[in-house]
C-alpha cells in the first residue's frame, strides 16, 4: 500500500474517546511530552476534535456522548526511557498496572492506566535481539516470569478479576 496519508501523518492513526478530552490531551503533553495540535470544541462546551502529536503519531481523541459506551483504548508508545516515561505518566496521575521489566525480544517497558481509563504500553528498544534469540530467551526463567506478570496483570485490569490469567508462547511450526 502506497503511503496517502498528509505530511506529518502515519498511515494508521488511533482514536480515543474519553469523557474528559481537554484533561486527556493535558496527560498526553505532561507524561509523554505531546505537541497538542487541536483542540476544538463544539456548541455543548464538549470536546468534538483533538489532535496530539507523540513522536511520529498523531493521536486523535474526542468527548464520549453521554449514551455511547465507555469505551478505553489500549495504546502502546515507544520513548527513549521507559523509566523515566513511566515515572511522569504516574506523576500525571495514571496508576501502574505492570510494572517495568525487560523483554526477550528487546524491549524494556511496563503498563499505566491513564486517569480515563486507557491503558499505555510505555516501552523502550534496549537491544536489538534476533527472534530465534528472543525464543529462546522466552524459555529462561527471568524473561518467562515477565511474560507471565505482563499478561496476568493485564488480564487482571482489563477483567477486573483479582488475579489474571496467563499462558505461555507457543513458537508454531516454521
Amino acid at each position: 500500500m502506497k503511503h496517502s496519508a498528509p505530511q506529518g501523518y502515519t498511515s494508521v492513526a488511533p482514536w480515543v474517546v474519553t469523557d474528559d478530552t481537554g484533561a486527556l490531551l493535558d496527560f498526553i503533553t505532561a507524561a509523554f511530552d505531546g505537541e497538542e495540535i487541536a483542540r476544538v470544541p463544539v456548541e455543548d462546551g464538549s470536546i468534538g476534535h483533538g489532535e496530539i502529536r507523540v513522536g511520529d503519531t498523531v493521536v486523535l481523541a474526542f468527548d464520549r456522548r453521554a449514551d455511547w459506551p465507555v469505551m478505553p483504548s489500549l495504546l502502546r508508545i515507544y520513548v527513549p526511557d521507559a523509566d523515566a516515561a513511566m515515572a511522569a505518566a504516574v506523576a500525571a496521575g495514571a496508576q501502574v498496572i505492570t510494572e517495568l521489566s525487560d523483554s526477550a525480544w528487546g524491549d524494556r517497558g511496563g503498563r499505566v492506566r491513564d486517569p480515563f481509563g486507557n491503558i499505555w504500553w510505555v516501552v523502550s528498544r534496549v537491544e536489538e535481539v534476533d527472534p530465534e534469540t528472543s525464543w529462546r530467551r522466552m524459555s529462561e526463567p527471568p524473561y518467562a516470569e515477565s511474560m507471565r506478570i505482563a499478561q496476568e496483570t493485564l488480564d487482571a485490569a482489563l477483567s477486573g478479576r483479582s488475579a489474571g490469567i496467563s499462558s505461555p508462547p507457543v513458537r508454531l511450526a516454521d
